[in-house]
């Protein structure tokens, strides 16, 4: 009895010890440099955010912490090697909303769980799509859209910039939610989607703001409705297609901080809350709505769950729209 009780403390005093270093740890990091690592090439929007909250941590945690880009089959690579690090804050990814979608789309292929191989830190940033059409395009109002689709099944061409992406499975839910037959037509990125859609060989896409906000401003592009469930600074006489009928319909793109599956309760709030400080900063706020995103403001637990509710969402928007990769 006296063995147990000496080895049942003996273990308890471990544990505590073990609770103390890692409390220890979150308070003192960081101790060096942290390397915050986006998988797709220099220029896009989620290296511009990734640089942007760089450089406010650096001046904040007085340690350098620098971007790098690892590109590669949507993401896909370097968050197989993410999900083997350390859980030590040392090395984070910032990525988009590929990470949620791509467990659909490359189903069983993936050699990671996306639920329980990284710690969700946080939501850095939100850039809601917007609905456009060609002028020449009849419908001028998103009920009018549908019932122009409704009419003319089959006969109605959206563009994207390829197959899985999340302007194509916006409009993949859009098909469902208004109950229209619409024909994907992919191309290799947004820019060629783009031209073709104001040349009017296609009618319909759906774009990130930033990326047509200056069409529609000449008047080049219609908007009818944007994809957030709130309306967009940016463009705030475009109703939502929550407010145009379909209700609930979200489809914004976001970008977020992720670290390695089962970091310390200690580490990852403080993380989190780092990050969300840096975001609000006189600094970054206004250099994100610049380049038309929003700062996210979830806490860690609000960001995790909402990366559960993604992954389920565009599970089933992949799975009834039949999408497949090539």
């Amino acid at each position: 009895m006296k063995k147990w009780i000496l080895a049942s403390a003996a273990v308890l005093a471990g544990a505590t010890a073990f609770m103390v270093s890692l409390a220890a740890h979150a308070q003192s990091y960081p101790v060096r440099g942290v390397k915050i690592v986006v998988p797709f090439p220099p220029g896009g929007t989620t290296d511009i955010l990734a640089r942007l909250l760089a450089n406010e941590l650096t001046a904040k945690w007085a340690q350098p912490v620098v971007v790098e880009n690892r590109a590669g089959a949507s993401g896909t690579i370097f968050s197989e090697q993410l999900a083997r690090m350390p859980a030590d804050g040392y090395t984070l990814m910032l990525t988009a909303t590929h990470h949620v979608i791509n467990p659909g789309l490359y189903r069983g292929a993936l050699k990671y769980n996306t639920r329980t191989d990284f710690t969700p830190i946080a939501q850095v940033a939100a850039v809601p799509n917007v609905l456009v059409v060609n002028p020449s395009f009849p419908a001028k109002t998103v009920q009018e859209m549908i019932q122009y689709a409704k009419a003319n099944p089959g006969k109605v061409n959206f563009g994207s910039s390829g197959t899985g992406g999340a302007n194509h499975l916006a409009g993949e839910l859009f098909k469902s939610m208004a109950g229209v037959n619409m024909v994907h037509v992919p191309y290799k990125g947004a820019a060629p989607a783009l031209n073709d859609l104001l040349g009017g060989q296609i009618p319909v896409m759906f774009d990130s703001v930033p990326g047509v906000l200056q069409h529609i401003r000449a008047g080049k592009l219609r908007a009818l409705g944007v994809t957030s469930l709130r309306r967009t600074a940016t463009l705030p006489d475009v109703p939502t297609l929550d407010e145009a009928g379909l209700k609930g319909f979200d489809a914004t793109a976001w970008f977020g901080l992720y670290a390695p599956g089962n970091m310390p309760a200690d580490l990852k709030q403080k993380l989190s809350t780092d990050v969300l400080q840096a975001l609000q900063s006189p600094r970054v706020r206004p250099q994100f709505l610049e380049q038309g995103a929003e700062p996210g403001t979830m806490t860690q637990p609000q960001f995790a769950a909402f990366v559960d509710a993604e992954l389920d969402k565009w599970s089933r928007v992949i799975v009834d729209a039949n999408v497949k990769i090539d």
